[in-house]
């Protein structure tokens, strides 16, 4: 992926959230191959500030507007029109996605149309517009990326074998913090446990989208559209060492593992530098020293919130949006202390059955979906608490 004769320049949506800062520790390390030319962040001024003078790029983008004067490099922009910009700038040849929600819909498909290489970590994007993205990413001849752990382990296992003649994937789940707990100990759950997440460190949405299995929910759906594969041929593991990121079995019954140390920066790597293997000095996973991996079928009585994604993927058009909204409105409503933790997979059960898709997908009715979704998932929420 890398230009020999020139570094490969790059831009970073969400250059301040948890992705972001990652994918620039590595970029860091890789500074005479990789140029950062575009950082864009939301509120986080102060540290973008900080990184454009680390990484000097021509383009900072902010979505509020700059409440200090900075001394920067570069042009500096705001709002919508700014991560635009990032997303298309000339120069750039990869276009990192790390910007968090909804707002990464419009400029990773701007960046598609520019013709960038995508390296793809939002989730939303692919969930809520996969059937829109994919098919246009085709006809440009864009190559998506995934730069989550659990896709990006599917996509260096199905490198080795370009027949694919697949029969399932597996994607594996860490379980979050209640693997083992009942019902009733669910229902007693506060923020402040369901972030403590025991192998990963991430930001807090993702965090309690693992406690309720919502992210495996929205990583089948992404996983469907990402390698254009059904969705009876999709399964969840629930592995709690999270050695085994993925695993792709083939029709003769041979299973193909990615394993590694559970931390983003190898698969941002991978995303950047792939198909080339370049060394890093990050630990090395030892298996003598993890000694044993678990794995087990989930548990989606306790953990509703996985079905009910599957279902939303598989009734496609805008179900996969008002499934992502309805659960943005009910996480927050969790972590702000209005409800209980397993009201949440009921918000977003309760707002899917109101659901009516009535056009064919498009990027109107997606953000129609979502803003009805927004206003009746807070109604929900709002009649749970009174």
């Amino acid at each position: 992926m890398t230009n020999r004769g020139r570094p490969t320049n790059v831009a970073v949506l969400g250059s301040t959230g948890s992705v972001g800062r990652q994918t620039l520790d590595v970029l860091a390390l890789m500074a005479d191959q990789f140029q950062v030319v575009a950082l864009a962040a939301g509120a986080n001024e102060r540290l973008l500030a900080m990184q454009a003078r680390r990484f000097q790029p021509s383009l900072i983008a902010l979505d509020a507007p700059f409440a200090s004067e900075h001394d920067l490099p570069g042009e500096m922009m705001t709002g919508a029109a700014g991560l635009m910009a990032a997303a298309t700038h000339p120069a750039a040849d990869i276009v990192v996605v790390a910007t968090s929600g909804h707002a990464a819909i419009d400029p990773t498909f701007a960046a598609i149309r520019a013709g960038k290489t995508v390296v793809l970590a939002n989730k939303e994007t692919i969930v809520c517009a996969g059937e829109l993205l994919m098919p246009l990413a085709r006809d440009q001849g864009v190559e998506i990326r995934p730069a989550d752990s659990e896709h990006s382990a599917v996509w260096q296992c199905l490198g080795a074998s370009p027949a694919r003649p697949i029969a399932r994937l597996i994607i594996t789940a860490s379980g979050g913090p209640f693997r083992r707990a009942s019902r009733a100990a669910l229902a007693m759950v506060t923020p402040e446990a369901a972030l403590a997440h025991p192998t990963w460190s991430m930001g807090s949405k993702i965090t309690i989208d693992s406690a309720t299995m919502m992210n495996k929910g929205l990583e089948i759906i992404e996983a469907h559209w990402l390698f254009d594969i059904p969705y009876q041929q999709i399964d969840v593991l629930v592995h709690p060492e999270s050695i085994v990121h993925s695993l792709v079995e083939f029709v003769d019954g041979s299973l193909l593992a990615q394993l590694g140390v559970p931390d983003m920066k190898l698969p941002i790597q991978y995303a950047l530098t792939g198909p080339e293997r370049w060394p890093n000095p990050w630990p090395r996973l030892s298996l003598a020293a993890v000694g044993a991996l678990h794995f087990e079928p989930p548990d989606e009585d306790r953990f509703p919130a996985l079905a009910l994604a599957r279902q939303a993927g598989e009734a496609g058009n805008t179900y996969p949006t008002v499934l992502s909204t309805a659960d943005d409105v009910a996480v927050n409503a969790f972590l702000s202390g209005k409800m209980r933790f397993l009201e949440i997979p009921d918000v977003i059960s309760r707002t899917l059955d109101r659901h009516r898709a009535t056009s064919p997908l498009s990027r109107d009715s997606i953000a129609e979906a979502d803003s009805w979704a927004r206003r009746v998932s807070a109604e929900i929420v709002a009649q749970l608490v009174g």
